[in-house]
């Protein structure tokens, strides 16, 4: 990772965990799913809101790591508006960048704002705390009846 990318990343991430947007339990919720991370103990709720097949509005509480969290607000803020398959496709191509080897090139323009998130795949231990939000997001979405763990 540059160093122009690097700061950026950090700035980004801390700038997340100070102020998360969306951290909240919201009240007049469709769906509530947890989420836990057992191996740093990142515990977060996400809330959905639908409307047809809209994610009207999404909110997150709990506590976590400064990667959980600020990766929970970031995905609250960029999914609000999308439908169920936008997100669907968005927390595809988030695993993948997530996931990938280190240098491994990924496409920016398809997670947008995200791509600050990239370079968590320089930490794999922490792969699990950025993606926890966005696996409990998924079973909001997509009720499986399991519980959503990184273990």
């Amino acid at each position: 990772m540059s160093g122009d990318i690097r700061e950026l990343y950090q700035q980004m991430i801390m700038d997340h965990n100070k102020n998360p947007r969306n951290f909240h339990a919201m009240t007049d919720a469709d769906r509530m799913v947890e989420g836990y991370n057992p191996l740093c103990g990142d515990h977060f709720k996400v809330y959905l809101k639908l409307e047809g097949d809209v994610i009207k509005d999404i909110s997150f509480d709990g506590s976590g790591c400064a990667i959980s969290k600020s990766s929970a607000s970031m995905m609250t803020a960029v999914l609000k508006g999308k439908t169920r398959a936008e997100a669907r496709g968005l927390f595809e191509e988030v695993h993948k960048m997530l996931s990938r080897e280190i240098g491994e090139p990924f496409d920016a323009a398809k997670v947008g704002k995200l791509a600050t998130l990239g370079g968590v795949c320089e930490f794999p231990s922490r792969v699990k705390c950025a993606s926890l939000a966005w696996h409990t997001m998924l079973e909001g979405l997509e009720p499986s009846g399991k519980q959503v763990t990184t273990e």
